[in-house]
């Protein structure tokens, strides 16, 4: 627990949200020291919200790493969106991530212009700084602020970590005096076959890229524990169509051959023993139309 000194411990929930892509999960990976979000270059990898926990002196942070916020066109869209704004709105911080690159586009002027209805202290962090020339990162703090109010801005590197601890080190001190809520050594609050489904869901974006259904998705069927230690795992990887289903399963197995060897490798790092994994590869039509599986991904399912 924290060090005994006079000073009282803190403890509170940060909200990051932002476009899609604006770099929240690579953001969180930094600020928690570990991988608690997968990442990949495809647009809303993120699709539910997703834990991370960091100490910095007497304070416990919680980041909630949410869905990119974008204009929805499909129910599953509609689900992540509503998911990050009721975060934004529950949480005791709020960092807004802008892709510096990107500057105000379509997507950030959406999310600059909804922020006045979000009441809780905002933070501006203007990510990917290492790829702008800093006169132009100036100017794009100034119209940054002046569209919405921020408590302070910081430009950052996700990627490199540079300006990450001073993000760090703001929130320690601003987030509400009160007891810590989780064990010192736990860095996320997701299950581990819920961990696992993601990094094998990662992978399977990181081989076929551009190939891959979006409407795509895994769950952990079977998780057990082994006498020697190790871990045996079956996973199915659902698509909605079978000629989505032959991508994924690639010539002669090869595709799924190869997620599979680069979820196994990572699933045996984080659980730090033998992983045994086992994928399937089957066709649910329209499974983003059930609410079964956005329960499953811990999302309220939209009506309508």
């Amino acid at each position: 627990m924290p060090d005994k000194t006079d000073a009282p411990t803190r403890c509170g929930f940060v909200a990051l949200i932002g476009a899609p892509n604006a770099g929240k999960s690579t953001l969180v990976n930094a600020l928690t020291g570990s991988k608690v979000s997968i990442v990949t270059p495809k647009v809303q990898t993120t699709r539910t919200l997703i834990r991370g926990f960091a100490i910095a002196g007497r304070s416990q942070l919680i980041f909630v790493d949410t869905p990119g916020i974008f204009r929805p066109r499909r129910r599953l869209d509609r689900a992540m969106v509503t998911a990050a704004w009721s975060s934004a709105h529950d949480a005791d911080l709020v960092g807004v991530l802008i892709d510096a690159k990107r500057g105000l586009d379509e997507e950030a002027e959406g999310i600059l212009a909804r922020l006045p209805d979000v009441s809780q202290p905002k933070v501006l962090m203007l990510n990917k700084v290492d790829t702008v020339a800093k006169p132009n990162l100036l100017t794009l703090a100034g119209a940054v602020n002046a569209r919405a109010a921020f408590a302070t801005t910081f430009m950052i590197s996700a990627l490199t970590g540079d300006g990450v601890q001073d993000v760090k080190r703001w929130f320690a001190e601003h987030v509400p005096e009160g007891p810590w809520l989780y064990p010192e050594d736990q860095i996320s609050d997701a299950p581990l076959r819920q961990l696992a489904a993601e990094i094998t869901r990662e992978k399977l974006y990181l081989h076929l890229r551009e190939e891959l259904p979006y409407q795509s998705t895994v769950e952990t069927d079977q998780w057990q524990e082994l006498p020697d230690s190790s871990v045996r795992l079956e996973q199915t990887i659902y698509v909605e169509r079978e000629s989505q289903r032959k991508i994924v399963l690639g010539k002669a197995g090869q595709t799924i051959k190869g997620i599979g060897a680069a979820a196994r490798r990572e699933l045996a790092a984080v659980l730090e023993r033998p992983a045994h994994l086992f994928l399937f590869v089957k066709v649910r039509e329209h499974w983003g139309d059930d609410p079964e599986r956005y329960r499953e991904m811990g999302l309220e399912f939209p009506r309508e």
